[in-house]
């Protein structure tokens, strides 16, 4: 399982909003056929790894299939995997986890049982869960998986208050290169309207990959610029624009410049009780986005952590000191110490001297039913 759990990592950035999946055949103590989720739309694990065997010559008939996710039972893009396995003839099925999906959840388990195949679960579980976290969030909740990502100097500062000159990027090119995976991962990218001023950037993910992310751009005073790369590129690439409903009434014609080069307008209604981070996630959801990338300035990252509504954290340190004068830093979004956003499960890479931390929020954990271990 530990095998099929690695070659699942493959499919990260290609399959999303699909679960990441791989699949190990197992014959008399040997292996016999591999298999992980290439790409949206293509074959799923379980099928790659029955094609490994024939490719090889050796028949599945009898042996064990180990996979990191209960294998579909229903039709979509491609047919249900019961059917591939079913028809294989393998006498044991090992899963890591349940899909908890509707069309799913324990469904493809009872298909195999039915037909005589042994099946065992939870092998690796915790490790398979956290695998396919967002995709297991959006499947059994229905609310998109929010990552916060910024890149910091050591002493915490993310950005120069004064960028009218030449950019300056505090984290090296292996880490902006990171970053364009964690973009392939997302359906859509959000910034603050001062990142569009400030950088005027595309918000896309580069290789493409095929991908076109939904860009979001917070603008409560519907101040971007009409000739700015995401307006010049929204009829091709989708763009929303999220503004506040007095904006929208009292500019109506500027809601019409920016409609007409192809933007969605979102207005934000007057609510009460509720923020318009909750509005503008909720309807993200609804919108089938599972995986929201909030590459925001110090403002807008602040306000999804004071809010609680971070479910991964990666922070890109740079082995750099820039000092209190020119250079701002995240405000502070807790009262108190007490109060502090914690990561658990933290993943720790080095890029060239940058330092990457990764790590999810203990609400998220509790939510999933996900045991740090």
């Amino acid at each position: 399982m530990q095998a099929a759990l690695k070659l699942a990592q493959r499919g990260i950035g290609s399959v999303e909003p699909n679960p990441v999946v791989g699949c190990i055949i197992v014959k008399a103590g040997r292996v016999i056929g591999r298999g992980w989720h290439k790409k949206f739309g293509a074959a799923h694990a379980e099928i790659n790894a029955l094609e490994d065997c024939r490719t090889l010559s050796v028949s599945p008939r009898g042996a064990t299939m180990y996979v990191s996710l209960e294998p579909c039972c229903h039709y979509a893009k491609t047919p249900p995997c019961t059917d591939a396995i079913i028809d294989a003839g393998l006498a044991k099925v090992v899963v890591a986890t349940i899909d908890p999906s509707a069309h799913a959840n324990g469904k493809g388990i009872e298909q195999l049982r039915d037909a005589g195949i042994e099946v065992q679960v939870g092998v690796c579980e915790t490790q398979a869960r956290l695998l396919n976290a967002p995709f297991i969030k959006f499947a059994a909740t229905g609310k998109c998986w929010v990552i916060l990502k910024w890149a910091q100097s050591i002493d915490g500062k993310v950005a120069w208050a004064d960028q009218s000159d030449e950019r300056r990027w505090i984290s090296g090119e292996q880490s902006r290169k990171d970053v364009q995976k964690l973009r392939r991962r997302a359906g859509a990218i959000l910034v603050g309207i001062g990142t569009v001023l400030a950088d005027n950037p595309l918000l896309t993910a580069r290789p493409s990959k095929g991908k076109k992310l939904t860009r979001i751009v917070l603008d409560s005073k519907l101040r971007i610029p009409l000739d700015c790369e995401l307006l010049a590129t929204a009829k091709k690439i989708p763009l929303l624009i999220a503004t506040s409903r007095r904006t929208a009434q009292t500019n109506p014609e500027r809601v019409e410049q920016v409609t007409q080069k192809g933007a969605e307008m979102l207005i934000f209604p007057d609510t009460q009780g509720q923020s318009n981070l909750h509005f503008l996630l909720d309807d993200l959801s609804r919108r089938g986005i599972a995986q929201l990338l909030v590459e925001g300035g110090p403002t807008v990252i602040s306000s999804f952590l004071r809010e609680g509504l971070a479910d991964e954290i990666c922070v890109y340190i740079a082995p750099k000191i820039l000092g209190r004068q020119g250079a701002v830093d995240i405000a502070g979004p807790m009262r108190e110490l007490t109060d502090a956003v914690g990561l658990h499960c933290v993943d720790i890479k080095n890029f060239d001297g940058d330092v990457r931390i990764r790590g999810l929020s203990k609400k998220t954990l509790d939510e999933l039913s996900i045991t740090e271990g």
